[in-house]
């Protein structure tokens, strides 16, 4: 081969010999595509992630090929508020100190801009690089820059070229395993023959040296009577029938060899030579049988060397910037003066009932956190204003931030107009004309659109609804035209509808009366009875409950509905209400950017006309109130075709295809 051959074997390499050695064991050839579902790609000492298996199939079938390899990296966020890539895996043979030297000459050159340090923070527990950025840069953007310019993404060139016959040739997988089987049962036979040479011989001596025993008087008395070792030898050889190496041996022979613990001690070893003869003579004259010799010895070998694989295999990608960010799942938070970021899924634990909570974000006075939802980076996010209208971006393109960072100004990223707010936001993957947009407003008006008429969004936005005077867009929903809507008001009132109700309309419309209510009264959600089996309602004094959905019977839209919360002075007024499940978890928020996290499980489930228990400990006497609340699902769709299952569920649960955990706001179920 033309890399030396190491005694060290991957499980993938030892289970791969093993399944050819089966096929031979079982009288049929093992395919190519048998060995390819257990070699899954090449095992790098360095780690890294090979990207794809398009080269890795073409390496093994044809024995050349070229195979991307990315360094493994994490974005973290500072306690400053700054980001960091973290680089813990380099590609094979990529040298560290020449890439931390090529990533300054890079920023020196202004190639890449928004790096502030880079340093070695390697140790004996292992390899890292740290590479800071400034606060107003998108860490994936710089990193997309690394991966194109610097050996952060390597291509590893294979050439599986072998000695056949003294002559080069390149094999694919399957003739360089069979090759390497080959070479092993020559090892084997070569070896199985010497020990066998090995063994006839000192059994040979070890019968004469019994000969000699049985008959040690005469032999004591022809050495005694011989002139010399030669004549002693003969005279050995002609009585008894011995060969020159026994007669040699019997001479050479000690005194203590005559007791009967050292006779007894021969015995045995010619009866285990014996065995061990016929054992080798039957490897050499069965092939199966030395076959299975090699087969057992690569166990042994792959329980004593053997390793977990180091070098992982992800998807393929044309290095695009999109597709150079991972898919994963992210957190977007927004506050009420429009500052908005993306976090990390694990910035938040779980609490009990009645905790103070963490610090969520830091916000500026009469601030705070209005929405915050669960989605993953290449979804887009869809912006509803208060005055209509629809923005949309990239999720990764919303700048990341740490747990208690501000974030960036929403008008930093879209172009909104004067006095326009967010009050909506939901994730969608793609735009199909089968589903609808369900669309609240804040007095009480609905509208249902189809999705498609929302596919193509300018970068100035689009009218989503058009809005009667002193009106606000409040909510937006996705939905398949057979959920039953729920709207829920500030002062505790419930209508439940089918939306079937609302007939569709077009993108620029005003809709249908949804609720009618009070002059001082407006609506704060609306839900979709597929979301969960319980209302659950929180106020601004921090009490809340859970309600059944089946205590809401379902009446024609336009109706004042049913009281759904005693409003008192002690509870305040609703600012948020969620359909839930049991074993789910919520998330309540304050003014000051105060976030608790509890389980659904431990709030009551009371009666319509109640106020509920406390939540969340709330001091009376100051200004602090509950902003909203976030409802922490566990399911959350990565590979929706149409749009985030956050926005839609079945009514029969959740989708198959679930990740694990996944937030929406009271703002933007």
């Amino acid at each position: 081969m033309a890399d030396e051959k190491k005694e060290e074997k991957t499980l993938e390499e030892a289970f791969s010999e093993l399944d050819v050695l089966a096929g031979r064991l079982e009288d049929r050839e093992t395919s190519l595509e048998e060995i390819m579902e257990i070699v899954k790609g090449p095992d790098f000492p360095t780690g890294a992630t090979i990207l794809g298996r398009r080269g890795i199939e073409e390496a093994y079938r044809t024995g050349r090929a070229k195979i991307k390899v990315r360094a493994v990296t994490n974005i973290e966020t500072m306690a400053n508020g700054k980001s960091r890539i973290i680089v813990t895996e380099l590609p094979y043979m990529v040298n560290k100190a020449r890439l931390i030297e090529k990533i300054a000459d890079l920023v020196k050159e202004k190639k890449i801009d928004g790096i502030t340090y880079i340093g070695d923070e390697s140790n004996r527990e292992g390899m890292r690089i740290n590479i800071e950025l400034r606060r107003d840069v998108n860490a994936n953007v710089i990193l997309n820059q690394l991966l194109k310019h610097t050996q952060l993404q390597d291509t590893f060139g294979v050439i599986m070229l072998a000695l056949i016959n003294n002559q080069p040739k390149v094999l694919n997988l399957h003739q360089m395993l069979a090759e390497s089987l080959k070479h092993q049962e020559e090892v084997v036979t070569r070896r199985t023959q010497y020990d066998l040479n090995k063994a006839e011989e000192r059994a040979h001596i070890l019968k004469g040296l019994l000969i000699a025993l049985d008959n040690i008087d005469e032999v004591i008395r022809i050495i005694r009577g011989a002139a010399n070792v030669a004549d002693a030898k003969n005279q050995l050889m002609e009585r008894f029938g011995l060969s020159d190496a026994q007669s040699q041996a019997i001479v050479d022979m000690r005194l203590r060899a005559l007791t009967g613990l050292e006779r007894e001690k021969l015995e045995n070893e010619y009866r285990e030579l014996q065995a061990k003869i016929e054992e080798l003579k039957a490897i050499l004259a069965d092939e199966k049988k030395l076959l299975t010799v090699i087969r057992d010895e690569i166990m042994i070998i792959s329980d004593k060397y053997g390793d977990d694989r180091r070098t992982a295999i992800g998807y393929d990608d044309d290095m695009s910037m999109e597709d150079l960010i991972p898919d994963e799942d992210t957190i977007i938070a927004m506050t009420h003066l429009g500052y908005i970021k993306r976090m990390d899924v694990d910035n938040f634990r779980s609490q009990n009932r009645g905790g103070k909570g963490i610090k969520g974000m830091q916000t500026i006075e009469e601030d705070y956190i209005e929405d915050l939802l669960m989605t993953t980076n290449h979804h887009y996010m869809m912006f509803f204003t208060n005055t209509g209208r629809v923005y949309r971006l990239k999720a990764y393109e919303i700048p990341e931030a740490g747990r208690t960072a501000r974030g960036t100004a929403i008008i930093n990223l879209l172009q909104l107009m004067p006095e326009e707010k967010i009050t909506a936001i939901i994730p969608m993957r793609e735009f199909n004309d089968d589903k609808y947009l369900f669309m609240a407003t804040r007095n009480g008006m609905v509208k249902k659109t189809p999705m498609v008429e929302y596919e193509h969004v300018r970068k100035n936005g689009l009218q989503a609804i058009v809005l009667r005077d002193g009106d606000e867009l409040i909510e937006v929903k996705a939905t398949d035209n057979s959920q039953d809507i729920l709207l829920v008001t500030r002062k505790g009132m419930c209508i439940r509808f089918n939306e079937t109700d609302v007939r569709v309309t077009g993108r620029v419309s005003m809709g249908v009366i949804g609720m009618r209510f009070e002059d001082d009264d407006e609506v704060i959600g609306m839900q979709m009875q597929s979301q969960g089996d319980s209302l659950l309602v929180v106020s601004e004094n921090g009490m809340g409950k859970r309600t059944m959905i089946t205590e809401f019977s379902a009446q024609n839209r336009g109706g004042k509905g049913v009281i759904c919360y005693k409003c008192t002075d002690k509870t305040g007024y609703l600012v948020g209400a969620k359909l839930v499940n049991d074993g789910r978890e919520i998330m309540i928020i304050t003014t000051e950017g105060i976030i608790i996290r509890m389980t659904v499980d431990d709030i009551s489930v009371i009666g319509r006309n109640t106020s509920g228990v406390k939540l969340m400990s709330i001091d009376q006497d100051s200004d602090i109130k509950v902003a909203s609340i976030a409802k922490v699902r566990e399911s959350v769709t990565k590979d929706s075709n149409v749009f985030d299952e956050e926005y839609y569920e079945e009514e029969n649960g959740d989708s198959e295809e679930e990740s694990e955990a996944d937030v929406d706001s009271d703002e933007t179920v």
